[in-house]
């Protein structure tokens, strides 16, 4: 199994250290690095997937290409021989899993946009017919396809869990206008990449994004559609009623629900077992989505 990459000692200044990422200053720039660690829960678990971030990076630069006639992004280079000389001797360890992007003002709003009925919006629904205040039809089943994708947006909590909060919360926190851009932006978005996705085999449940502000200007940043940040579904394998297997990391969550970890206290590291499954889901959903299609 090929080694992991958990931290990376460059010499930069380091802004932030994420979940998964971290952040370098590059003078008026920010070098990105995705390590090869994976969260669950809000946790930073124990144990890392192999390559999990150059195939987070090589997607996002992937989606990037393609979105940037709805909302324009923050990559600047994905290639290691944009970086400064200082860092030739880092190029093999940053080769794929690094972006040199802009700096922007992060919006802490988590844009959410769901398409089908999974996850925690499922569990929403059984309880109140609606997902953060959005009113759905009676009767949806598991799984089943909304009859239109929907927004729901939540805070970005520095400690404990993020919020869902409806798009009336949302105006009161940034503002009526940005708050119709986010929605209008996301909602956008997904049509596009779901549009294409059916057209590879794969049904896009839900997925998230962030965005940062140049001046006044609505900027896509961090990643987008990937299996950290989406659920994917099999098309062939897709059935309404029950909880499809998925290409992403609910995996690693459905393992940490089946060994019953409290999602309280320090979580247990990953068997090998469940890293290679992991491992092998992310690879997959990458070919199928962007194999023979430009980077």
């Amino acid at each position: 199994m090929n080694e992991a990459l958990v931290k990376l000692k460059l010499p930069l200044p380091l802004l932030y250290s994420g979940k998964v990422r971290e952040l370098y200053g590059l003078d008026d720039k920010i070098l990105m690095v995705a390590t090869d660690r994976i969260s669950a829960f809000d946790y930073i678990l124990p144990t890392a997937i192999p390559d999990k971030g150059k195939v987070l990076t090589q997607i996002s630069v992937f989606w990037f290409d393609r979105t940037k006639e709805i909302i324009p992004n923050h990559l600047l280079s994905a290639d290691v021989r944009d970086l400064p000389e200082s860092l030739s001797s880092f190029q093999k360890n940053l080769m794929d899993r690094m972006m040199i992007v802009k700096k922007t003002k992060k919006v802490n709003i988590e844009c959410v946009v769901r398409g089908y009925l999974a996850g925690s919006g499922w569990k929403e629904y059984q309880e109140k017919n609606s997902i953060c205040g959005v009113k759905l039809p009676a009767g949806l089943k598991e799984s089943e396809k909304l009859p239109s994708p929907i927004f729901t947006p939540a805070t970005k909590e520095e400690t404990g869990h993020d919020m869902n909060i409806d798009i009336q919360e949302l105006k009161k926190r940034i503002g009526e206008t940005l708050a119709e851009r986010l929605k209008e932006v996301s909602l956008a978005l997904y049509e596009k990449a779901t549009k294409y996705a059916l057209k590879k085999g794969i049904i896009i449940a839900d997925t998230k994004f962030e965005f940062g502000l140049i001046d006044d200007q609505l900027i896509l940043i961090d990643e987008i559609f990937t299996p950290d940040s989406s659920r994917f579904w099999e098309e062939d394998k897709y059935r309404i009623g029950i909880s499809p297997e998925s290409l992403d990391k609910q995996f690693v969550r459905d393992y940490l629900i089946k060994i019953e970890w409290d999602k309280s206290s320090p979580p247990p590291p990953l068997p090998e077992e469940i890293v290679r499954k992991t491992m092998e889901k992310y690879g997959e959903i990458k070919e199928k989505l962007i194999s023979g299609e430009k980077l």
